[in-house]
């Protein structure tokens, strides 16, 4: 049987999340060849699979960490990428010093995380999983115990005005919601623009939020962005929403500010750890709803990314790079 490289073949490595409808885009091409692998693949069985099948020239990552090891591993890679947009678990100084691009896919999961993060902020405001419970559990006179509030008219500070934030701020101010947008980065102009106020000093606003959402990048500037303190000048009955990465806030002074009456609720998608441990004290909060890292992946975004990600490959391959979905485009020269 002749390998990829003897037949001139390009080989891509393709996580099993992967859609049907982006397998048909590679699988079109007669010079590439696809092999799947588990997205909860460990790092010694995704690195034997990268040196079982190669040269590999490039992957299609869910979760799996991707560095050193796994470059030494592949034996050519031409491009790496994600499908979706976050990168924290990729080595880009290591994808830099062989100048190989690293490739998200732009927003093609950005409407599915604003609205989770929306469904998040109604879930708690409305007491959902309280008031279902109280049904389920024959406790119906208590009910009057969990009044839901409306958004209407309240004060949200979203973290971050870039694709998912953009489109977390149209989804609120749609709901009627003051909208404050707290990011260093975009111009004063460029939030205004979108009906939000910008706002420099994200201490001085945090009284004002009734509620925060999480939109920025994992970076040693954002770890432990939202630790005790800053969690101490938010109003007793601010709920706080993560959609964003694990280790923006700090869960043990998350937990210790919804245990002591400061914080009303949190709605969290990711983790510090993840998955995490089951004995997490968050987890026995009924004020505090979970997800499993999934706000970005619903059937249609998957369809989304995978696509775009298909086409990232492509574009790598045939040297027509899409360099707005580049990561590192120090890597390209």
């Amino acid at each position: 049987m002749a390998t990829a490289a003897a037949t001139n073949k390009k080989k891509v490595l393709v996580t099993e999340t992967f859609s049907a409808s982006g397998m048909a885009v590679l699988k079109e091409r007669s010079d590439i060849e696809t092999v799947t692998f588990p997205n909860a693949i460990t790092a010694a069985d995704f690195n034997a699979l990268l040196r079982q099948h190669a040269p590999v020239h490039a992957v299609a990552l869910g979760g799996t960490r991707f560095g050193e090891d796994e470059l030494n591993s592949s034996g050519d890679m031409r491009v790496v990428t994600r499908i979706g947009v976050g990168f924290d678990a990729v080595d880009i100084p290591a994808l830099n010093k062989r100048r190989i691009p690293l490739m998200t896919t732009g927003i093609a999961n950005s409407p599915s995380v604003a609205e989770a993060a929306l469904f998040m902020m109604l879930a708690l405001a409305k007491r959902g999983a309280e008031l279902d419970a109280l049904v389920k559990q024959s406790r119906w006179p208590e009910r009057i115990n969990a009044i839901p509030y409306d958004v209407l008219g309240k004060t949200v500070v979203v973290i971050g005005f870039g694709r998912i934030g953009t489109r977390t701020v149209k989804r609120c101010l749609a709901m009627e919601m003051n909208v404050l947008v707290y990011d260093p980065f975009k111009q004063a102009e460029e939030i205004s623009a979108a009906g939000a106020e910008p706002v420099t000093d994200l201490d001085a606003v945090l009284p004002r939020a009734d509620f925060i959402s999480i939109h920025c990048p994992k970076s040693p500037e954002t770890v432990g962005m939202f630790n005790a303190d800053r969690l101490a000048r938010l109003k007793p009955s601010a709920y706080l929403i993560n959609t964003a990465r694990g280790g923006i806030v700090d869960e043990p002074a998350l937990y210790a500010a919804l245990t002591t009456g400061k914080l009303s609720g949190a709605g969290l998608d990711v983790f510090a750890q993840e998955p995490p441990q089951p004995d997490n004290p968050l987890f026995k909060l009924a004020n505090v709803i979970t997800a499993p890292h999934l706000a970005g992946v619903t059937r249609e975004a998957t369809d989304r990314m995978s696509l775009q990600t298909a086409k990232n490959i492509l574009s790598a391959f045939d040297g027509d790079i899409i360099r707005d979905n580049v990561v590192n485009k120090e890597a390209l020269g």
